[in-house]
């Protein structure tokens, strides 16, 4: 007889996160704060001695998104932040990568993102206007992220990116890799600092 395939990953908090069938009360801000400090942008194909993590990542889209609308709610500020939160499970997937198994990540990445909104005590589902939002922000991440980073040409970059907004010399900053630690809890304490409004 087959066996059942294991679909829960084991957290180091001690929790077990069905990819299935995801949880909010196996969601911990630990857990997402370690993970995506862990896993690189870009497949790591970037420049620099550390690699640039989708934790710091979630950082820049958030100095975007004030960028964009500095009086952001505090609901907003978590949606951002945790909007490559999934990652934290099942990794950066590169975008080409994505379009070639479709639907399946999707859903999964998805149903995760669901369970983590939920933990912190969102909608499940961002509205259409905060995914616009949160888009735009992410789209001049990209495009940042890949020609200072990823050794993409501007022209390359507005092709695939759009053309970016300026933006003041405070967000470009955070373009410079950190270390995994640093990563870690610079993200934890600003998820942490959005809770408490």
């Amino acid at each position: 007889m087959a066996k059942e395939p294991r679909v829960w990953q084991r957290m180091l908090s001690g929790r077990r996160l069905n990819l299935l069938d995801p949880s909010p009360l196996d969601v911990e801000l630990d857990d997402i704060a370690h993970g995506l400090a862990r896993v690189a942008r870009w497949n790591g194909q970037t420049i620099g001695p550390h690699i640039f993590s989708v934790a710091q990542h979630s950082l820049l889209v958030e100095a975007i998104a004030d960028q964009i609308q500095p009086d952001m709610s505090r609901e907003w500020r978590l949606a951002v932040l945790l909007h490559d939160a999934p990652e934290y499970v099942i990794g950066d997937i590169i975008s080409p990568f994505k379009a070639v198994i479709g639907d399946a990540y999707k859903t999964i990445e998805a149903g995760l993102l669901g369970a983590i909104h939920l933990h912190f005590g969102l909608p499940a589902q961002p509205n259409a206007t905060l995914k616009r939002f949160i888009k735009q922000a992410d789209r001049q991440a990209a495009f940042l992220e890949a020609t200072h980073l990823a050794g993409f040409g501007r022209e390359e970059g507005i092709k695939f990116f759009g053309r970016p907004e300026p933006l003041p010399r405070a967000v470009l900053a955070l373009l410079e890799p950190w270390p995994v630690a640093d990563a870690e809890e610079r993200y934890r304490d600003r998820v942490t600092a959005a809770l408490a409004g």
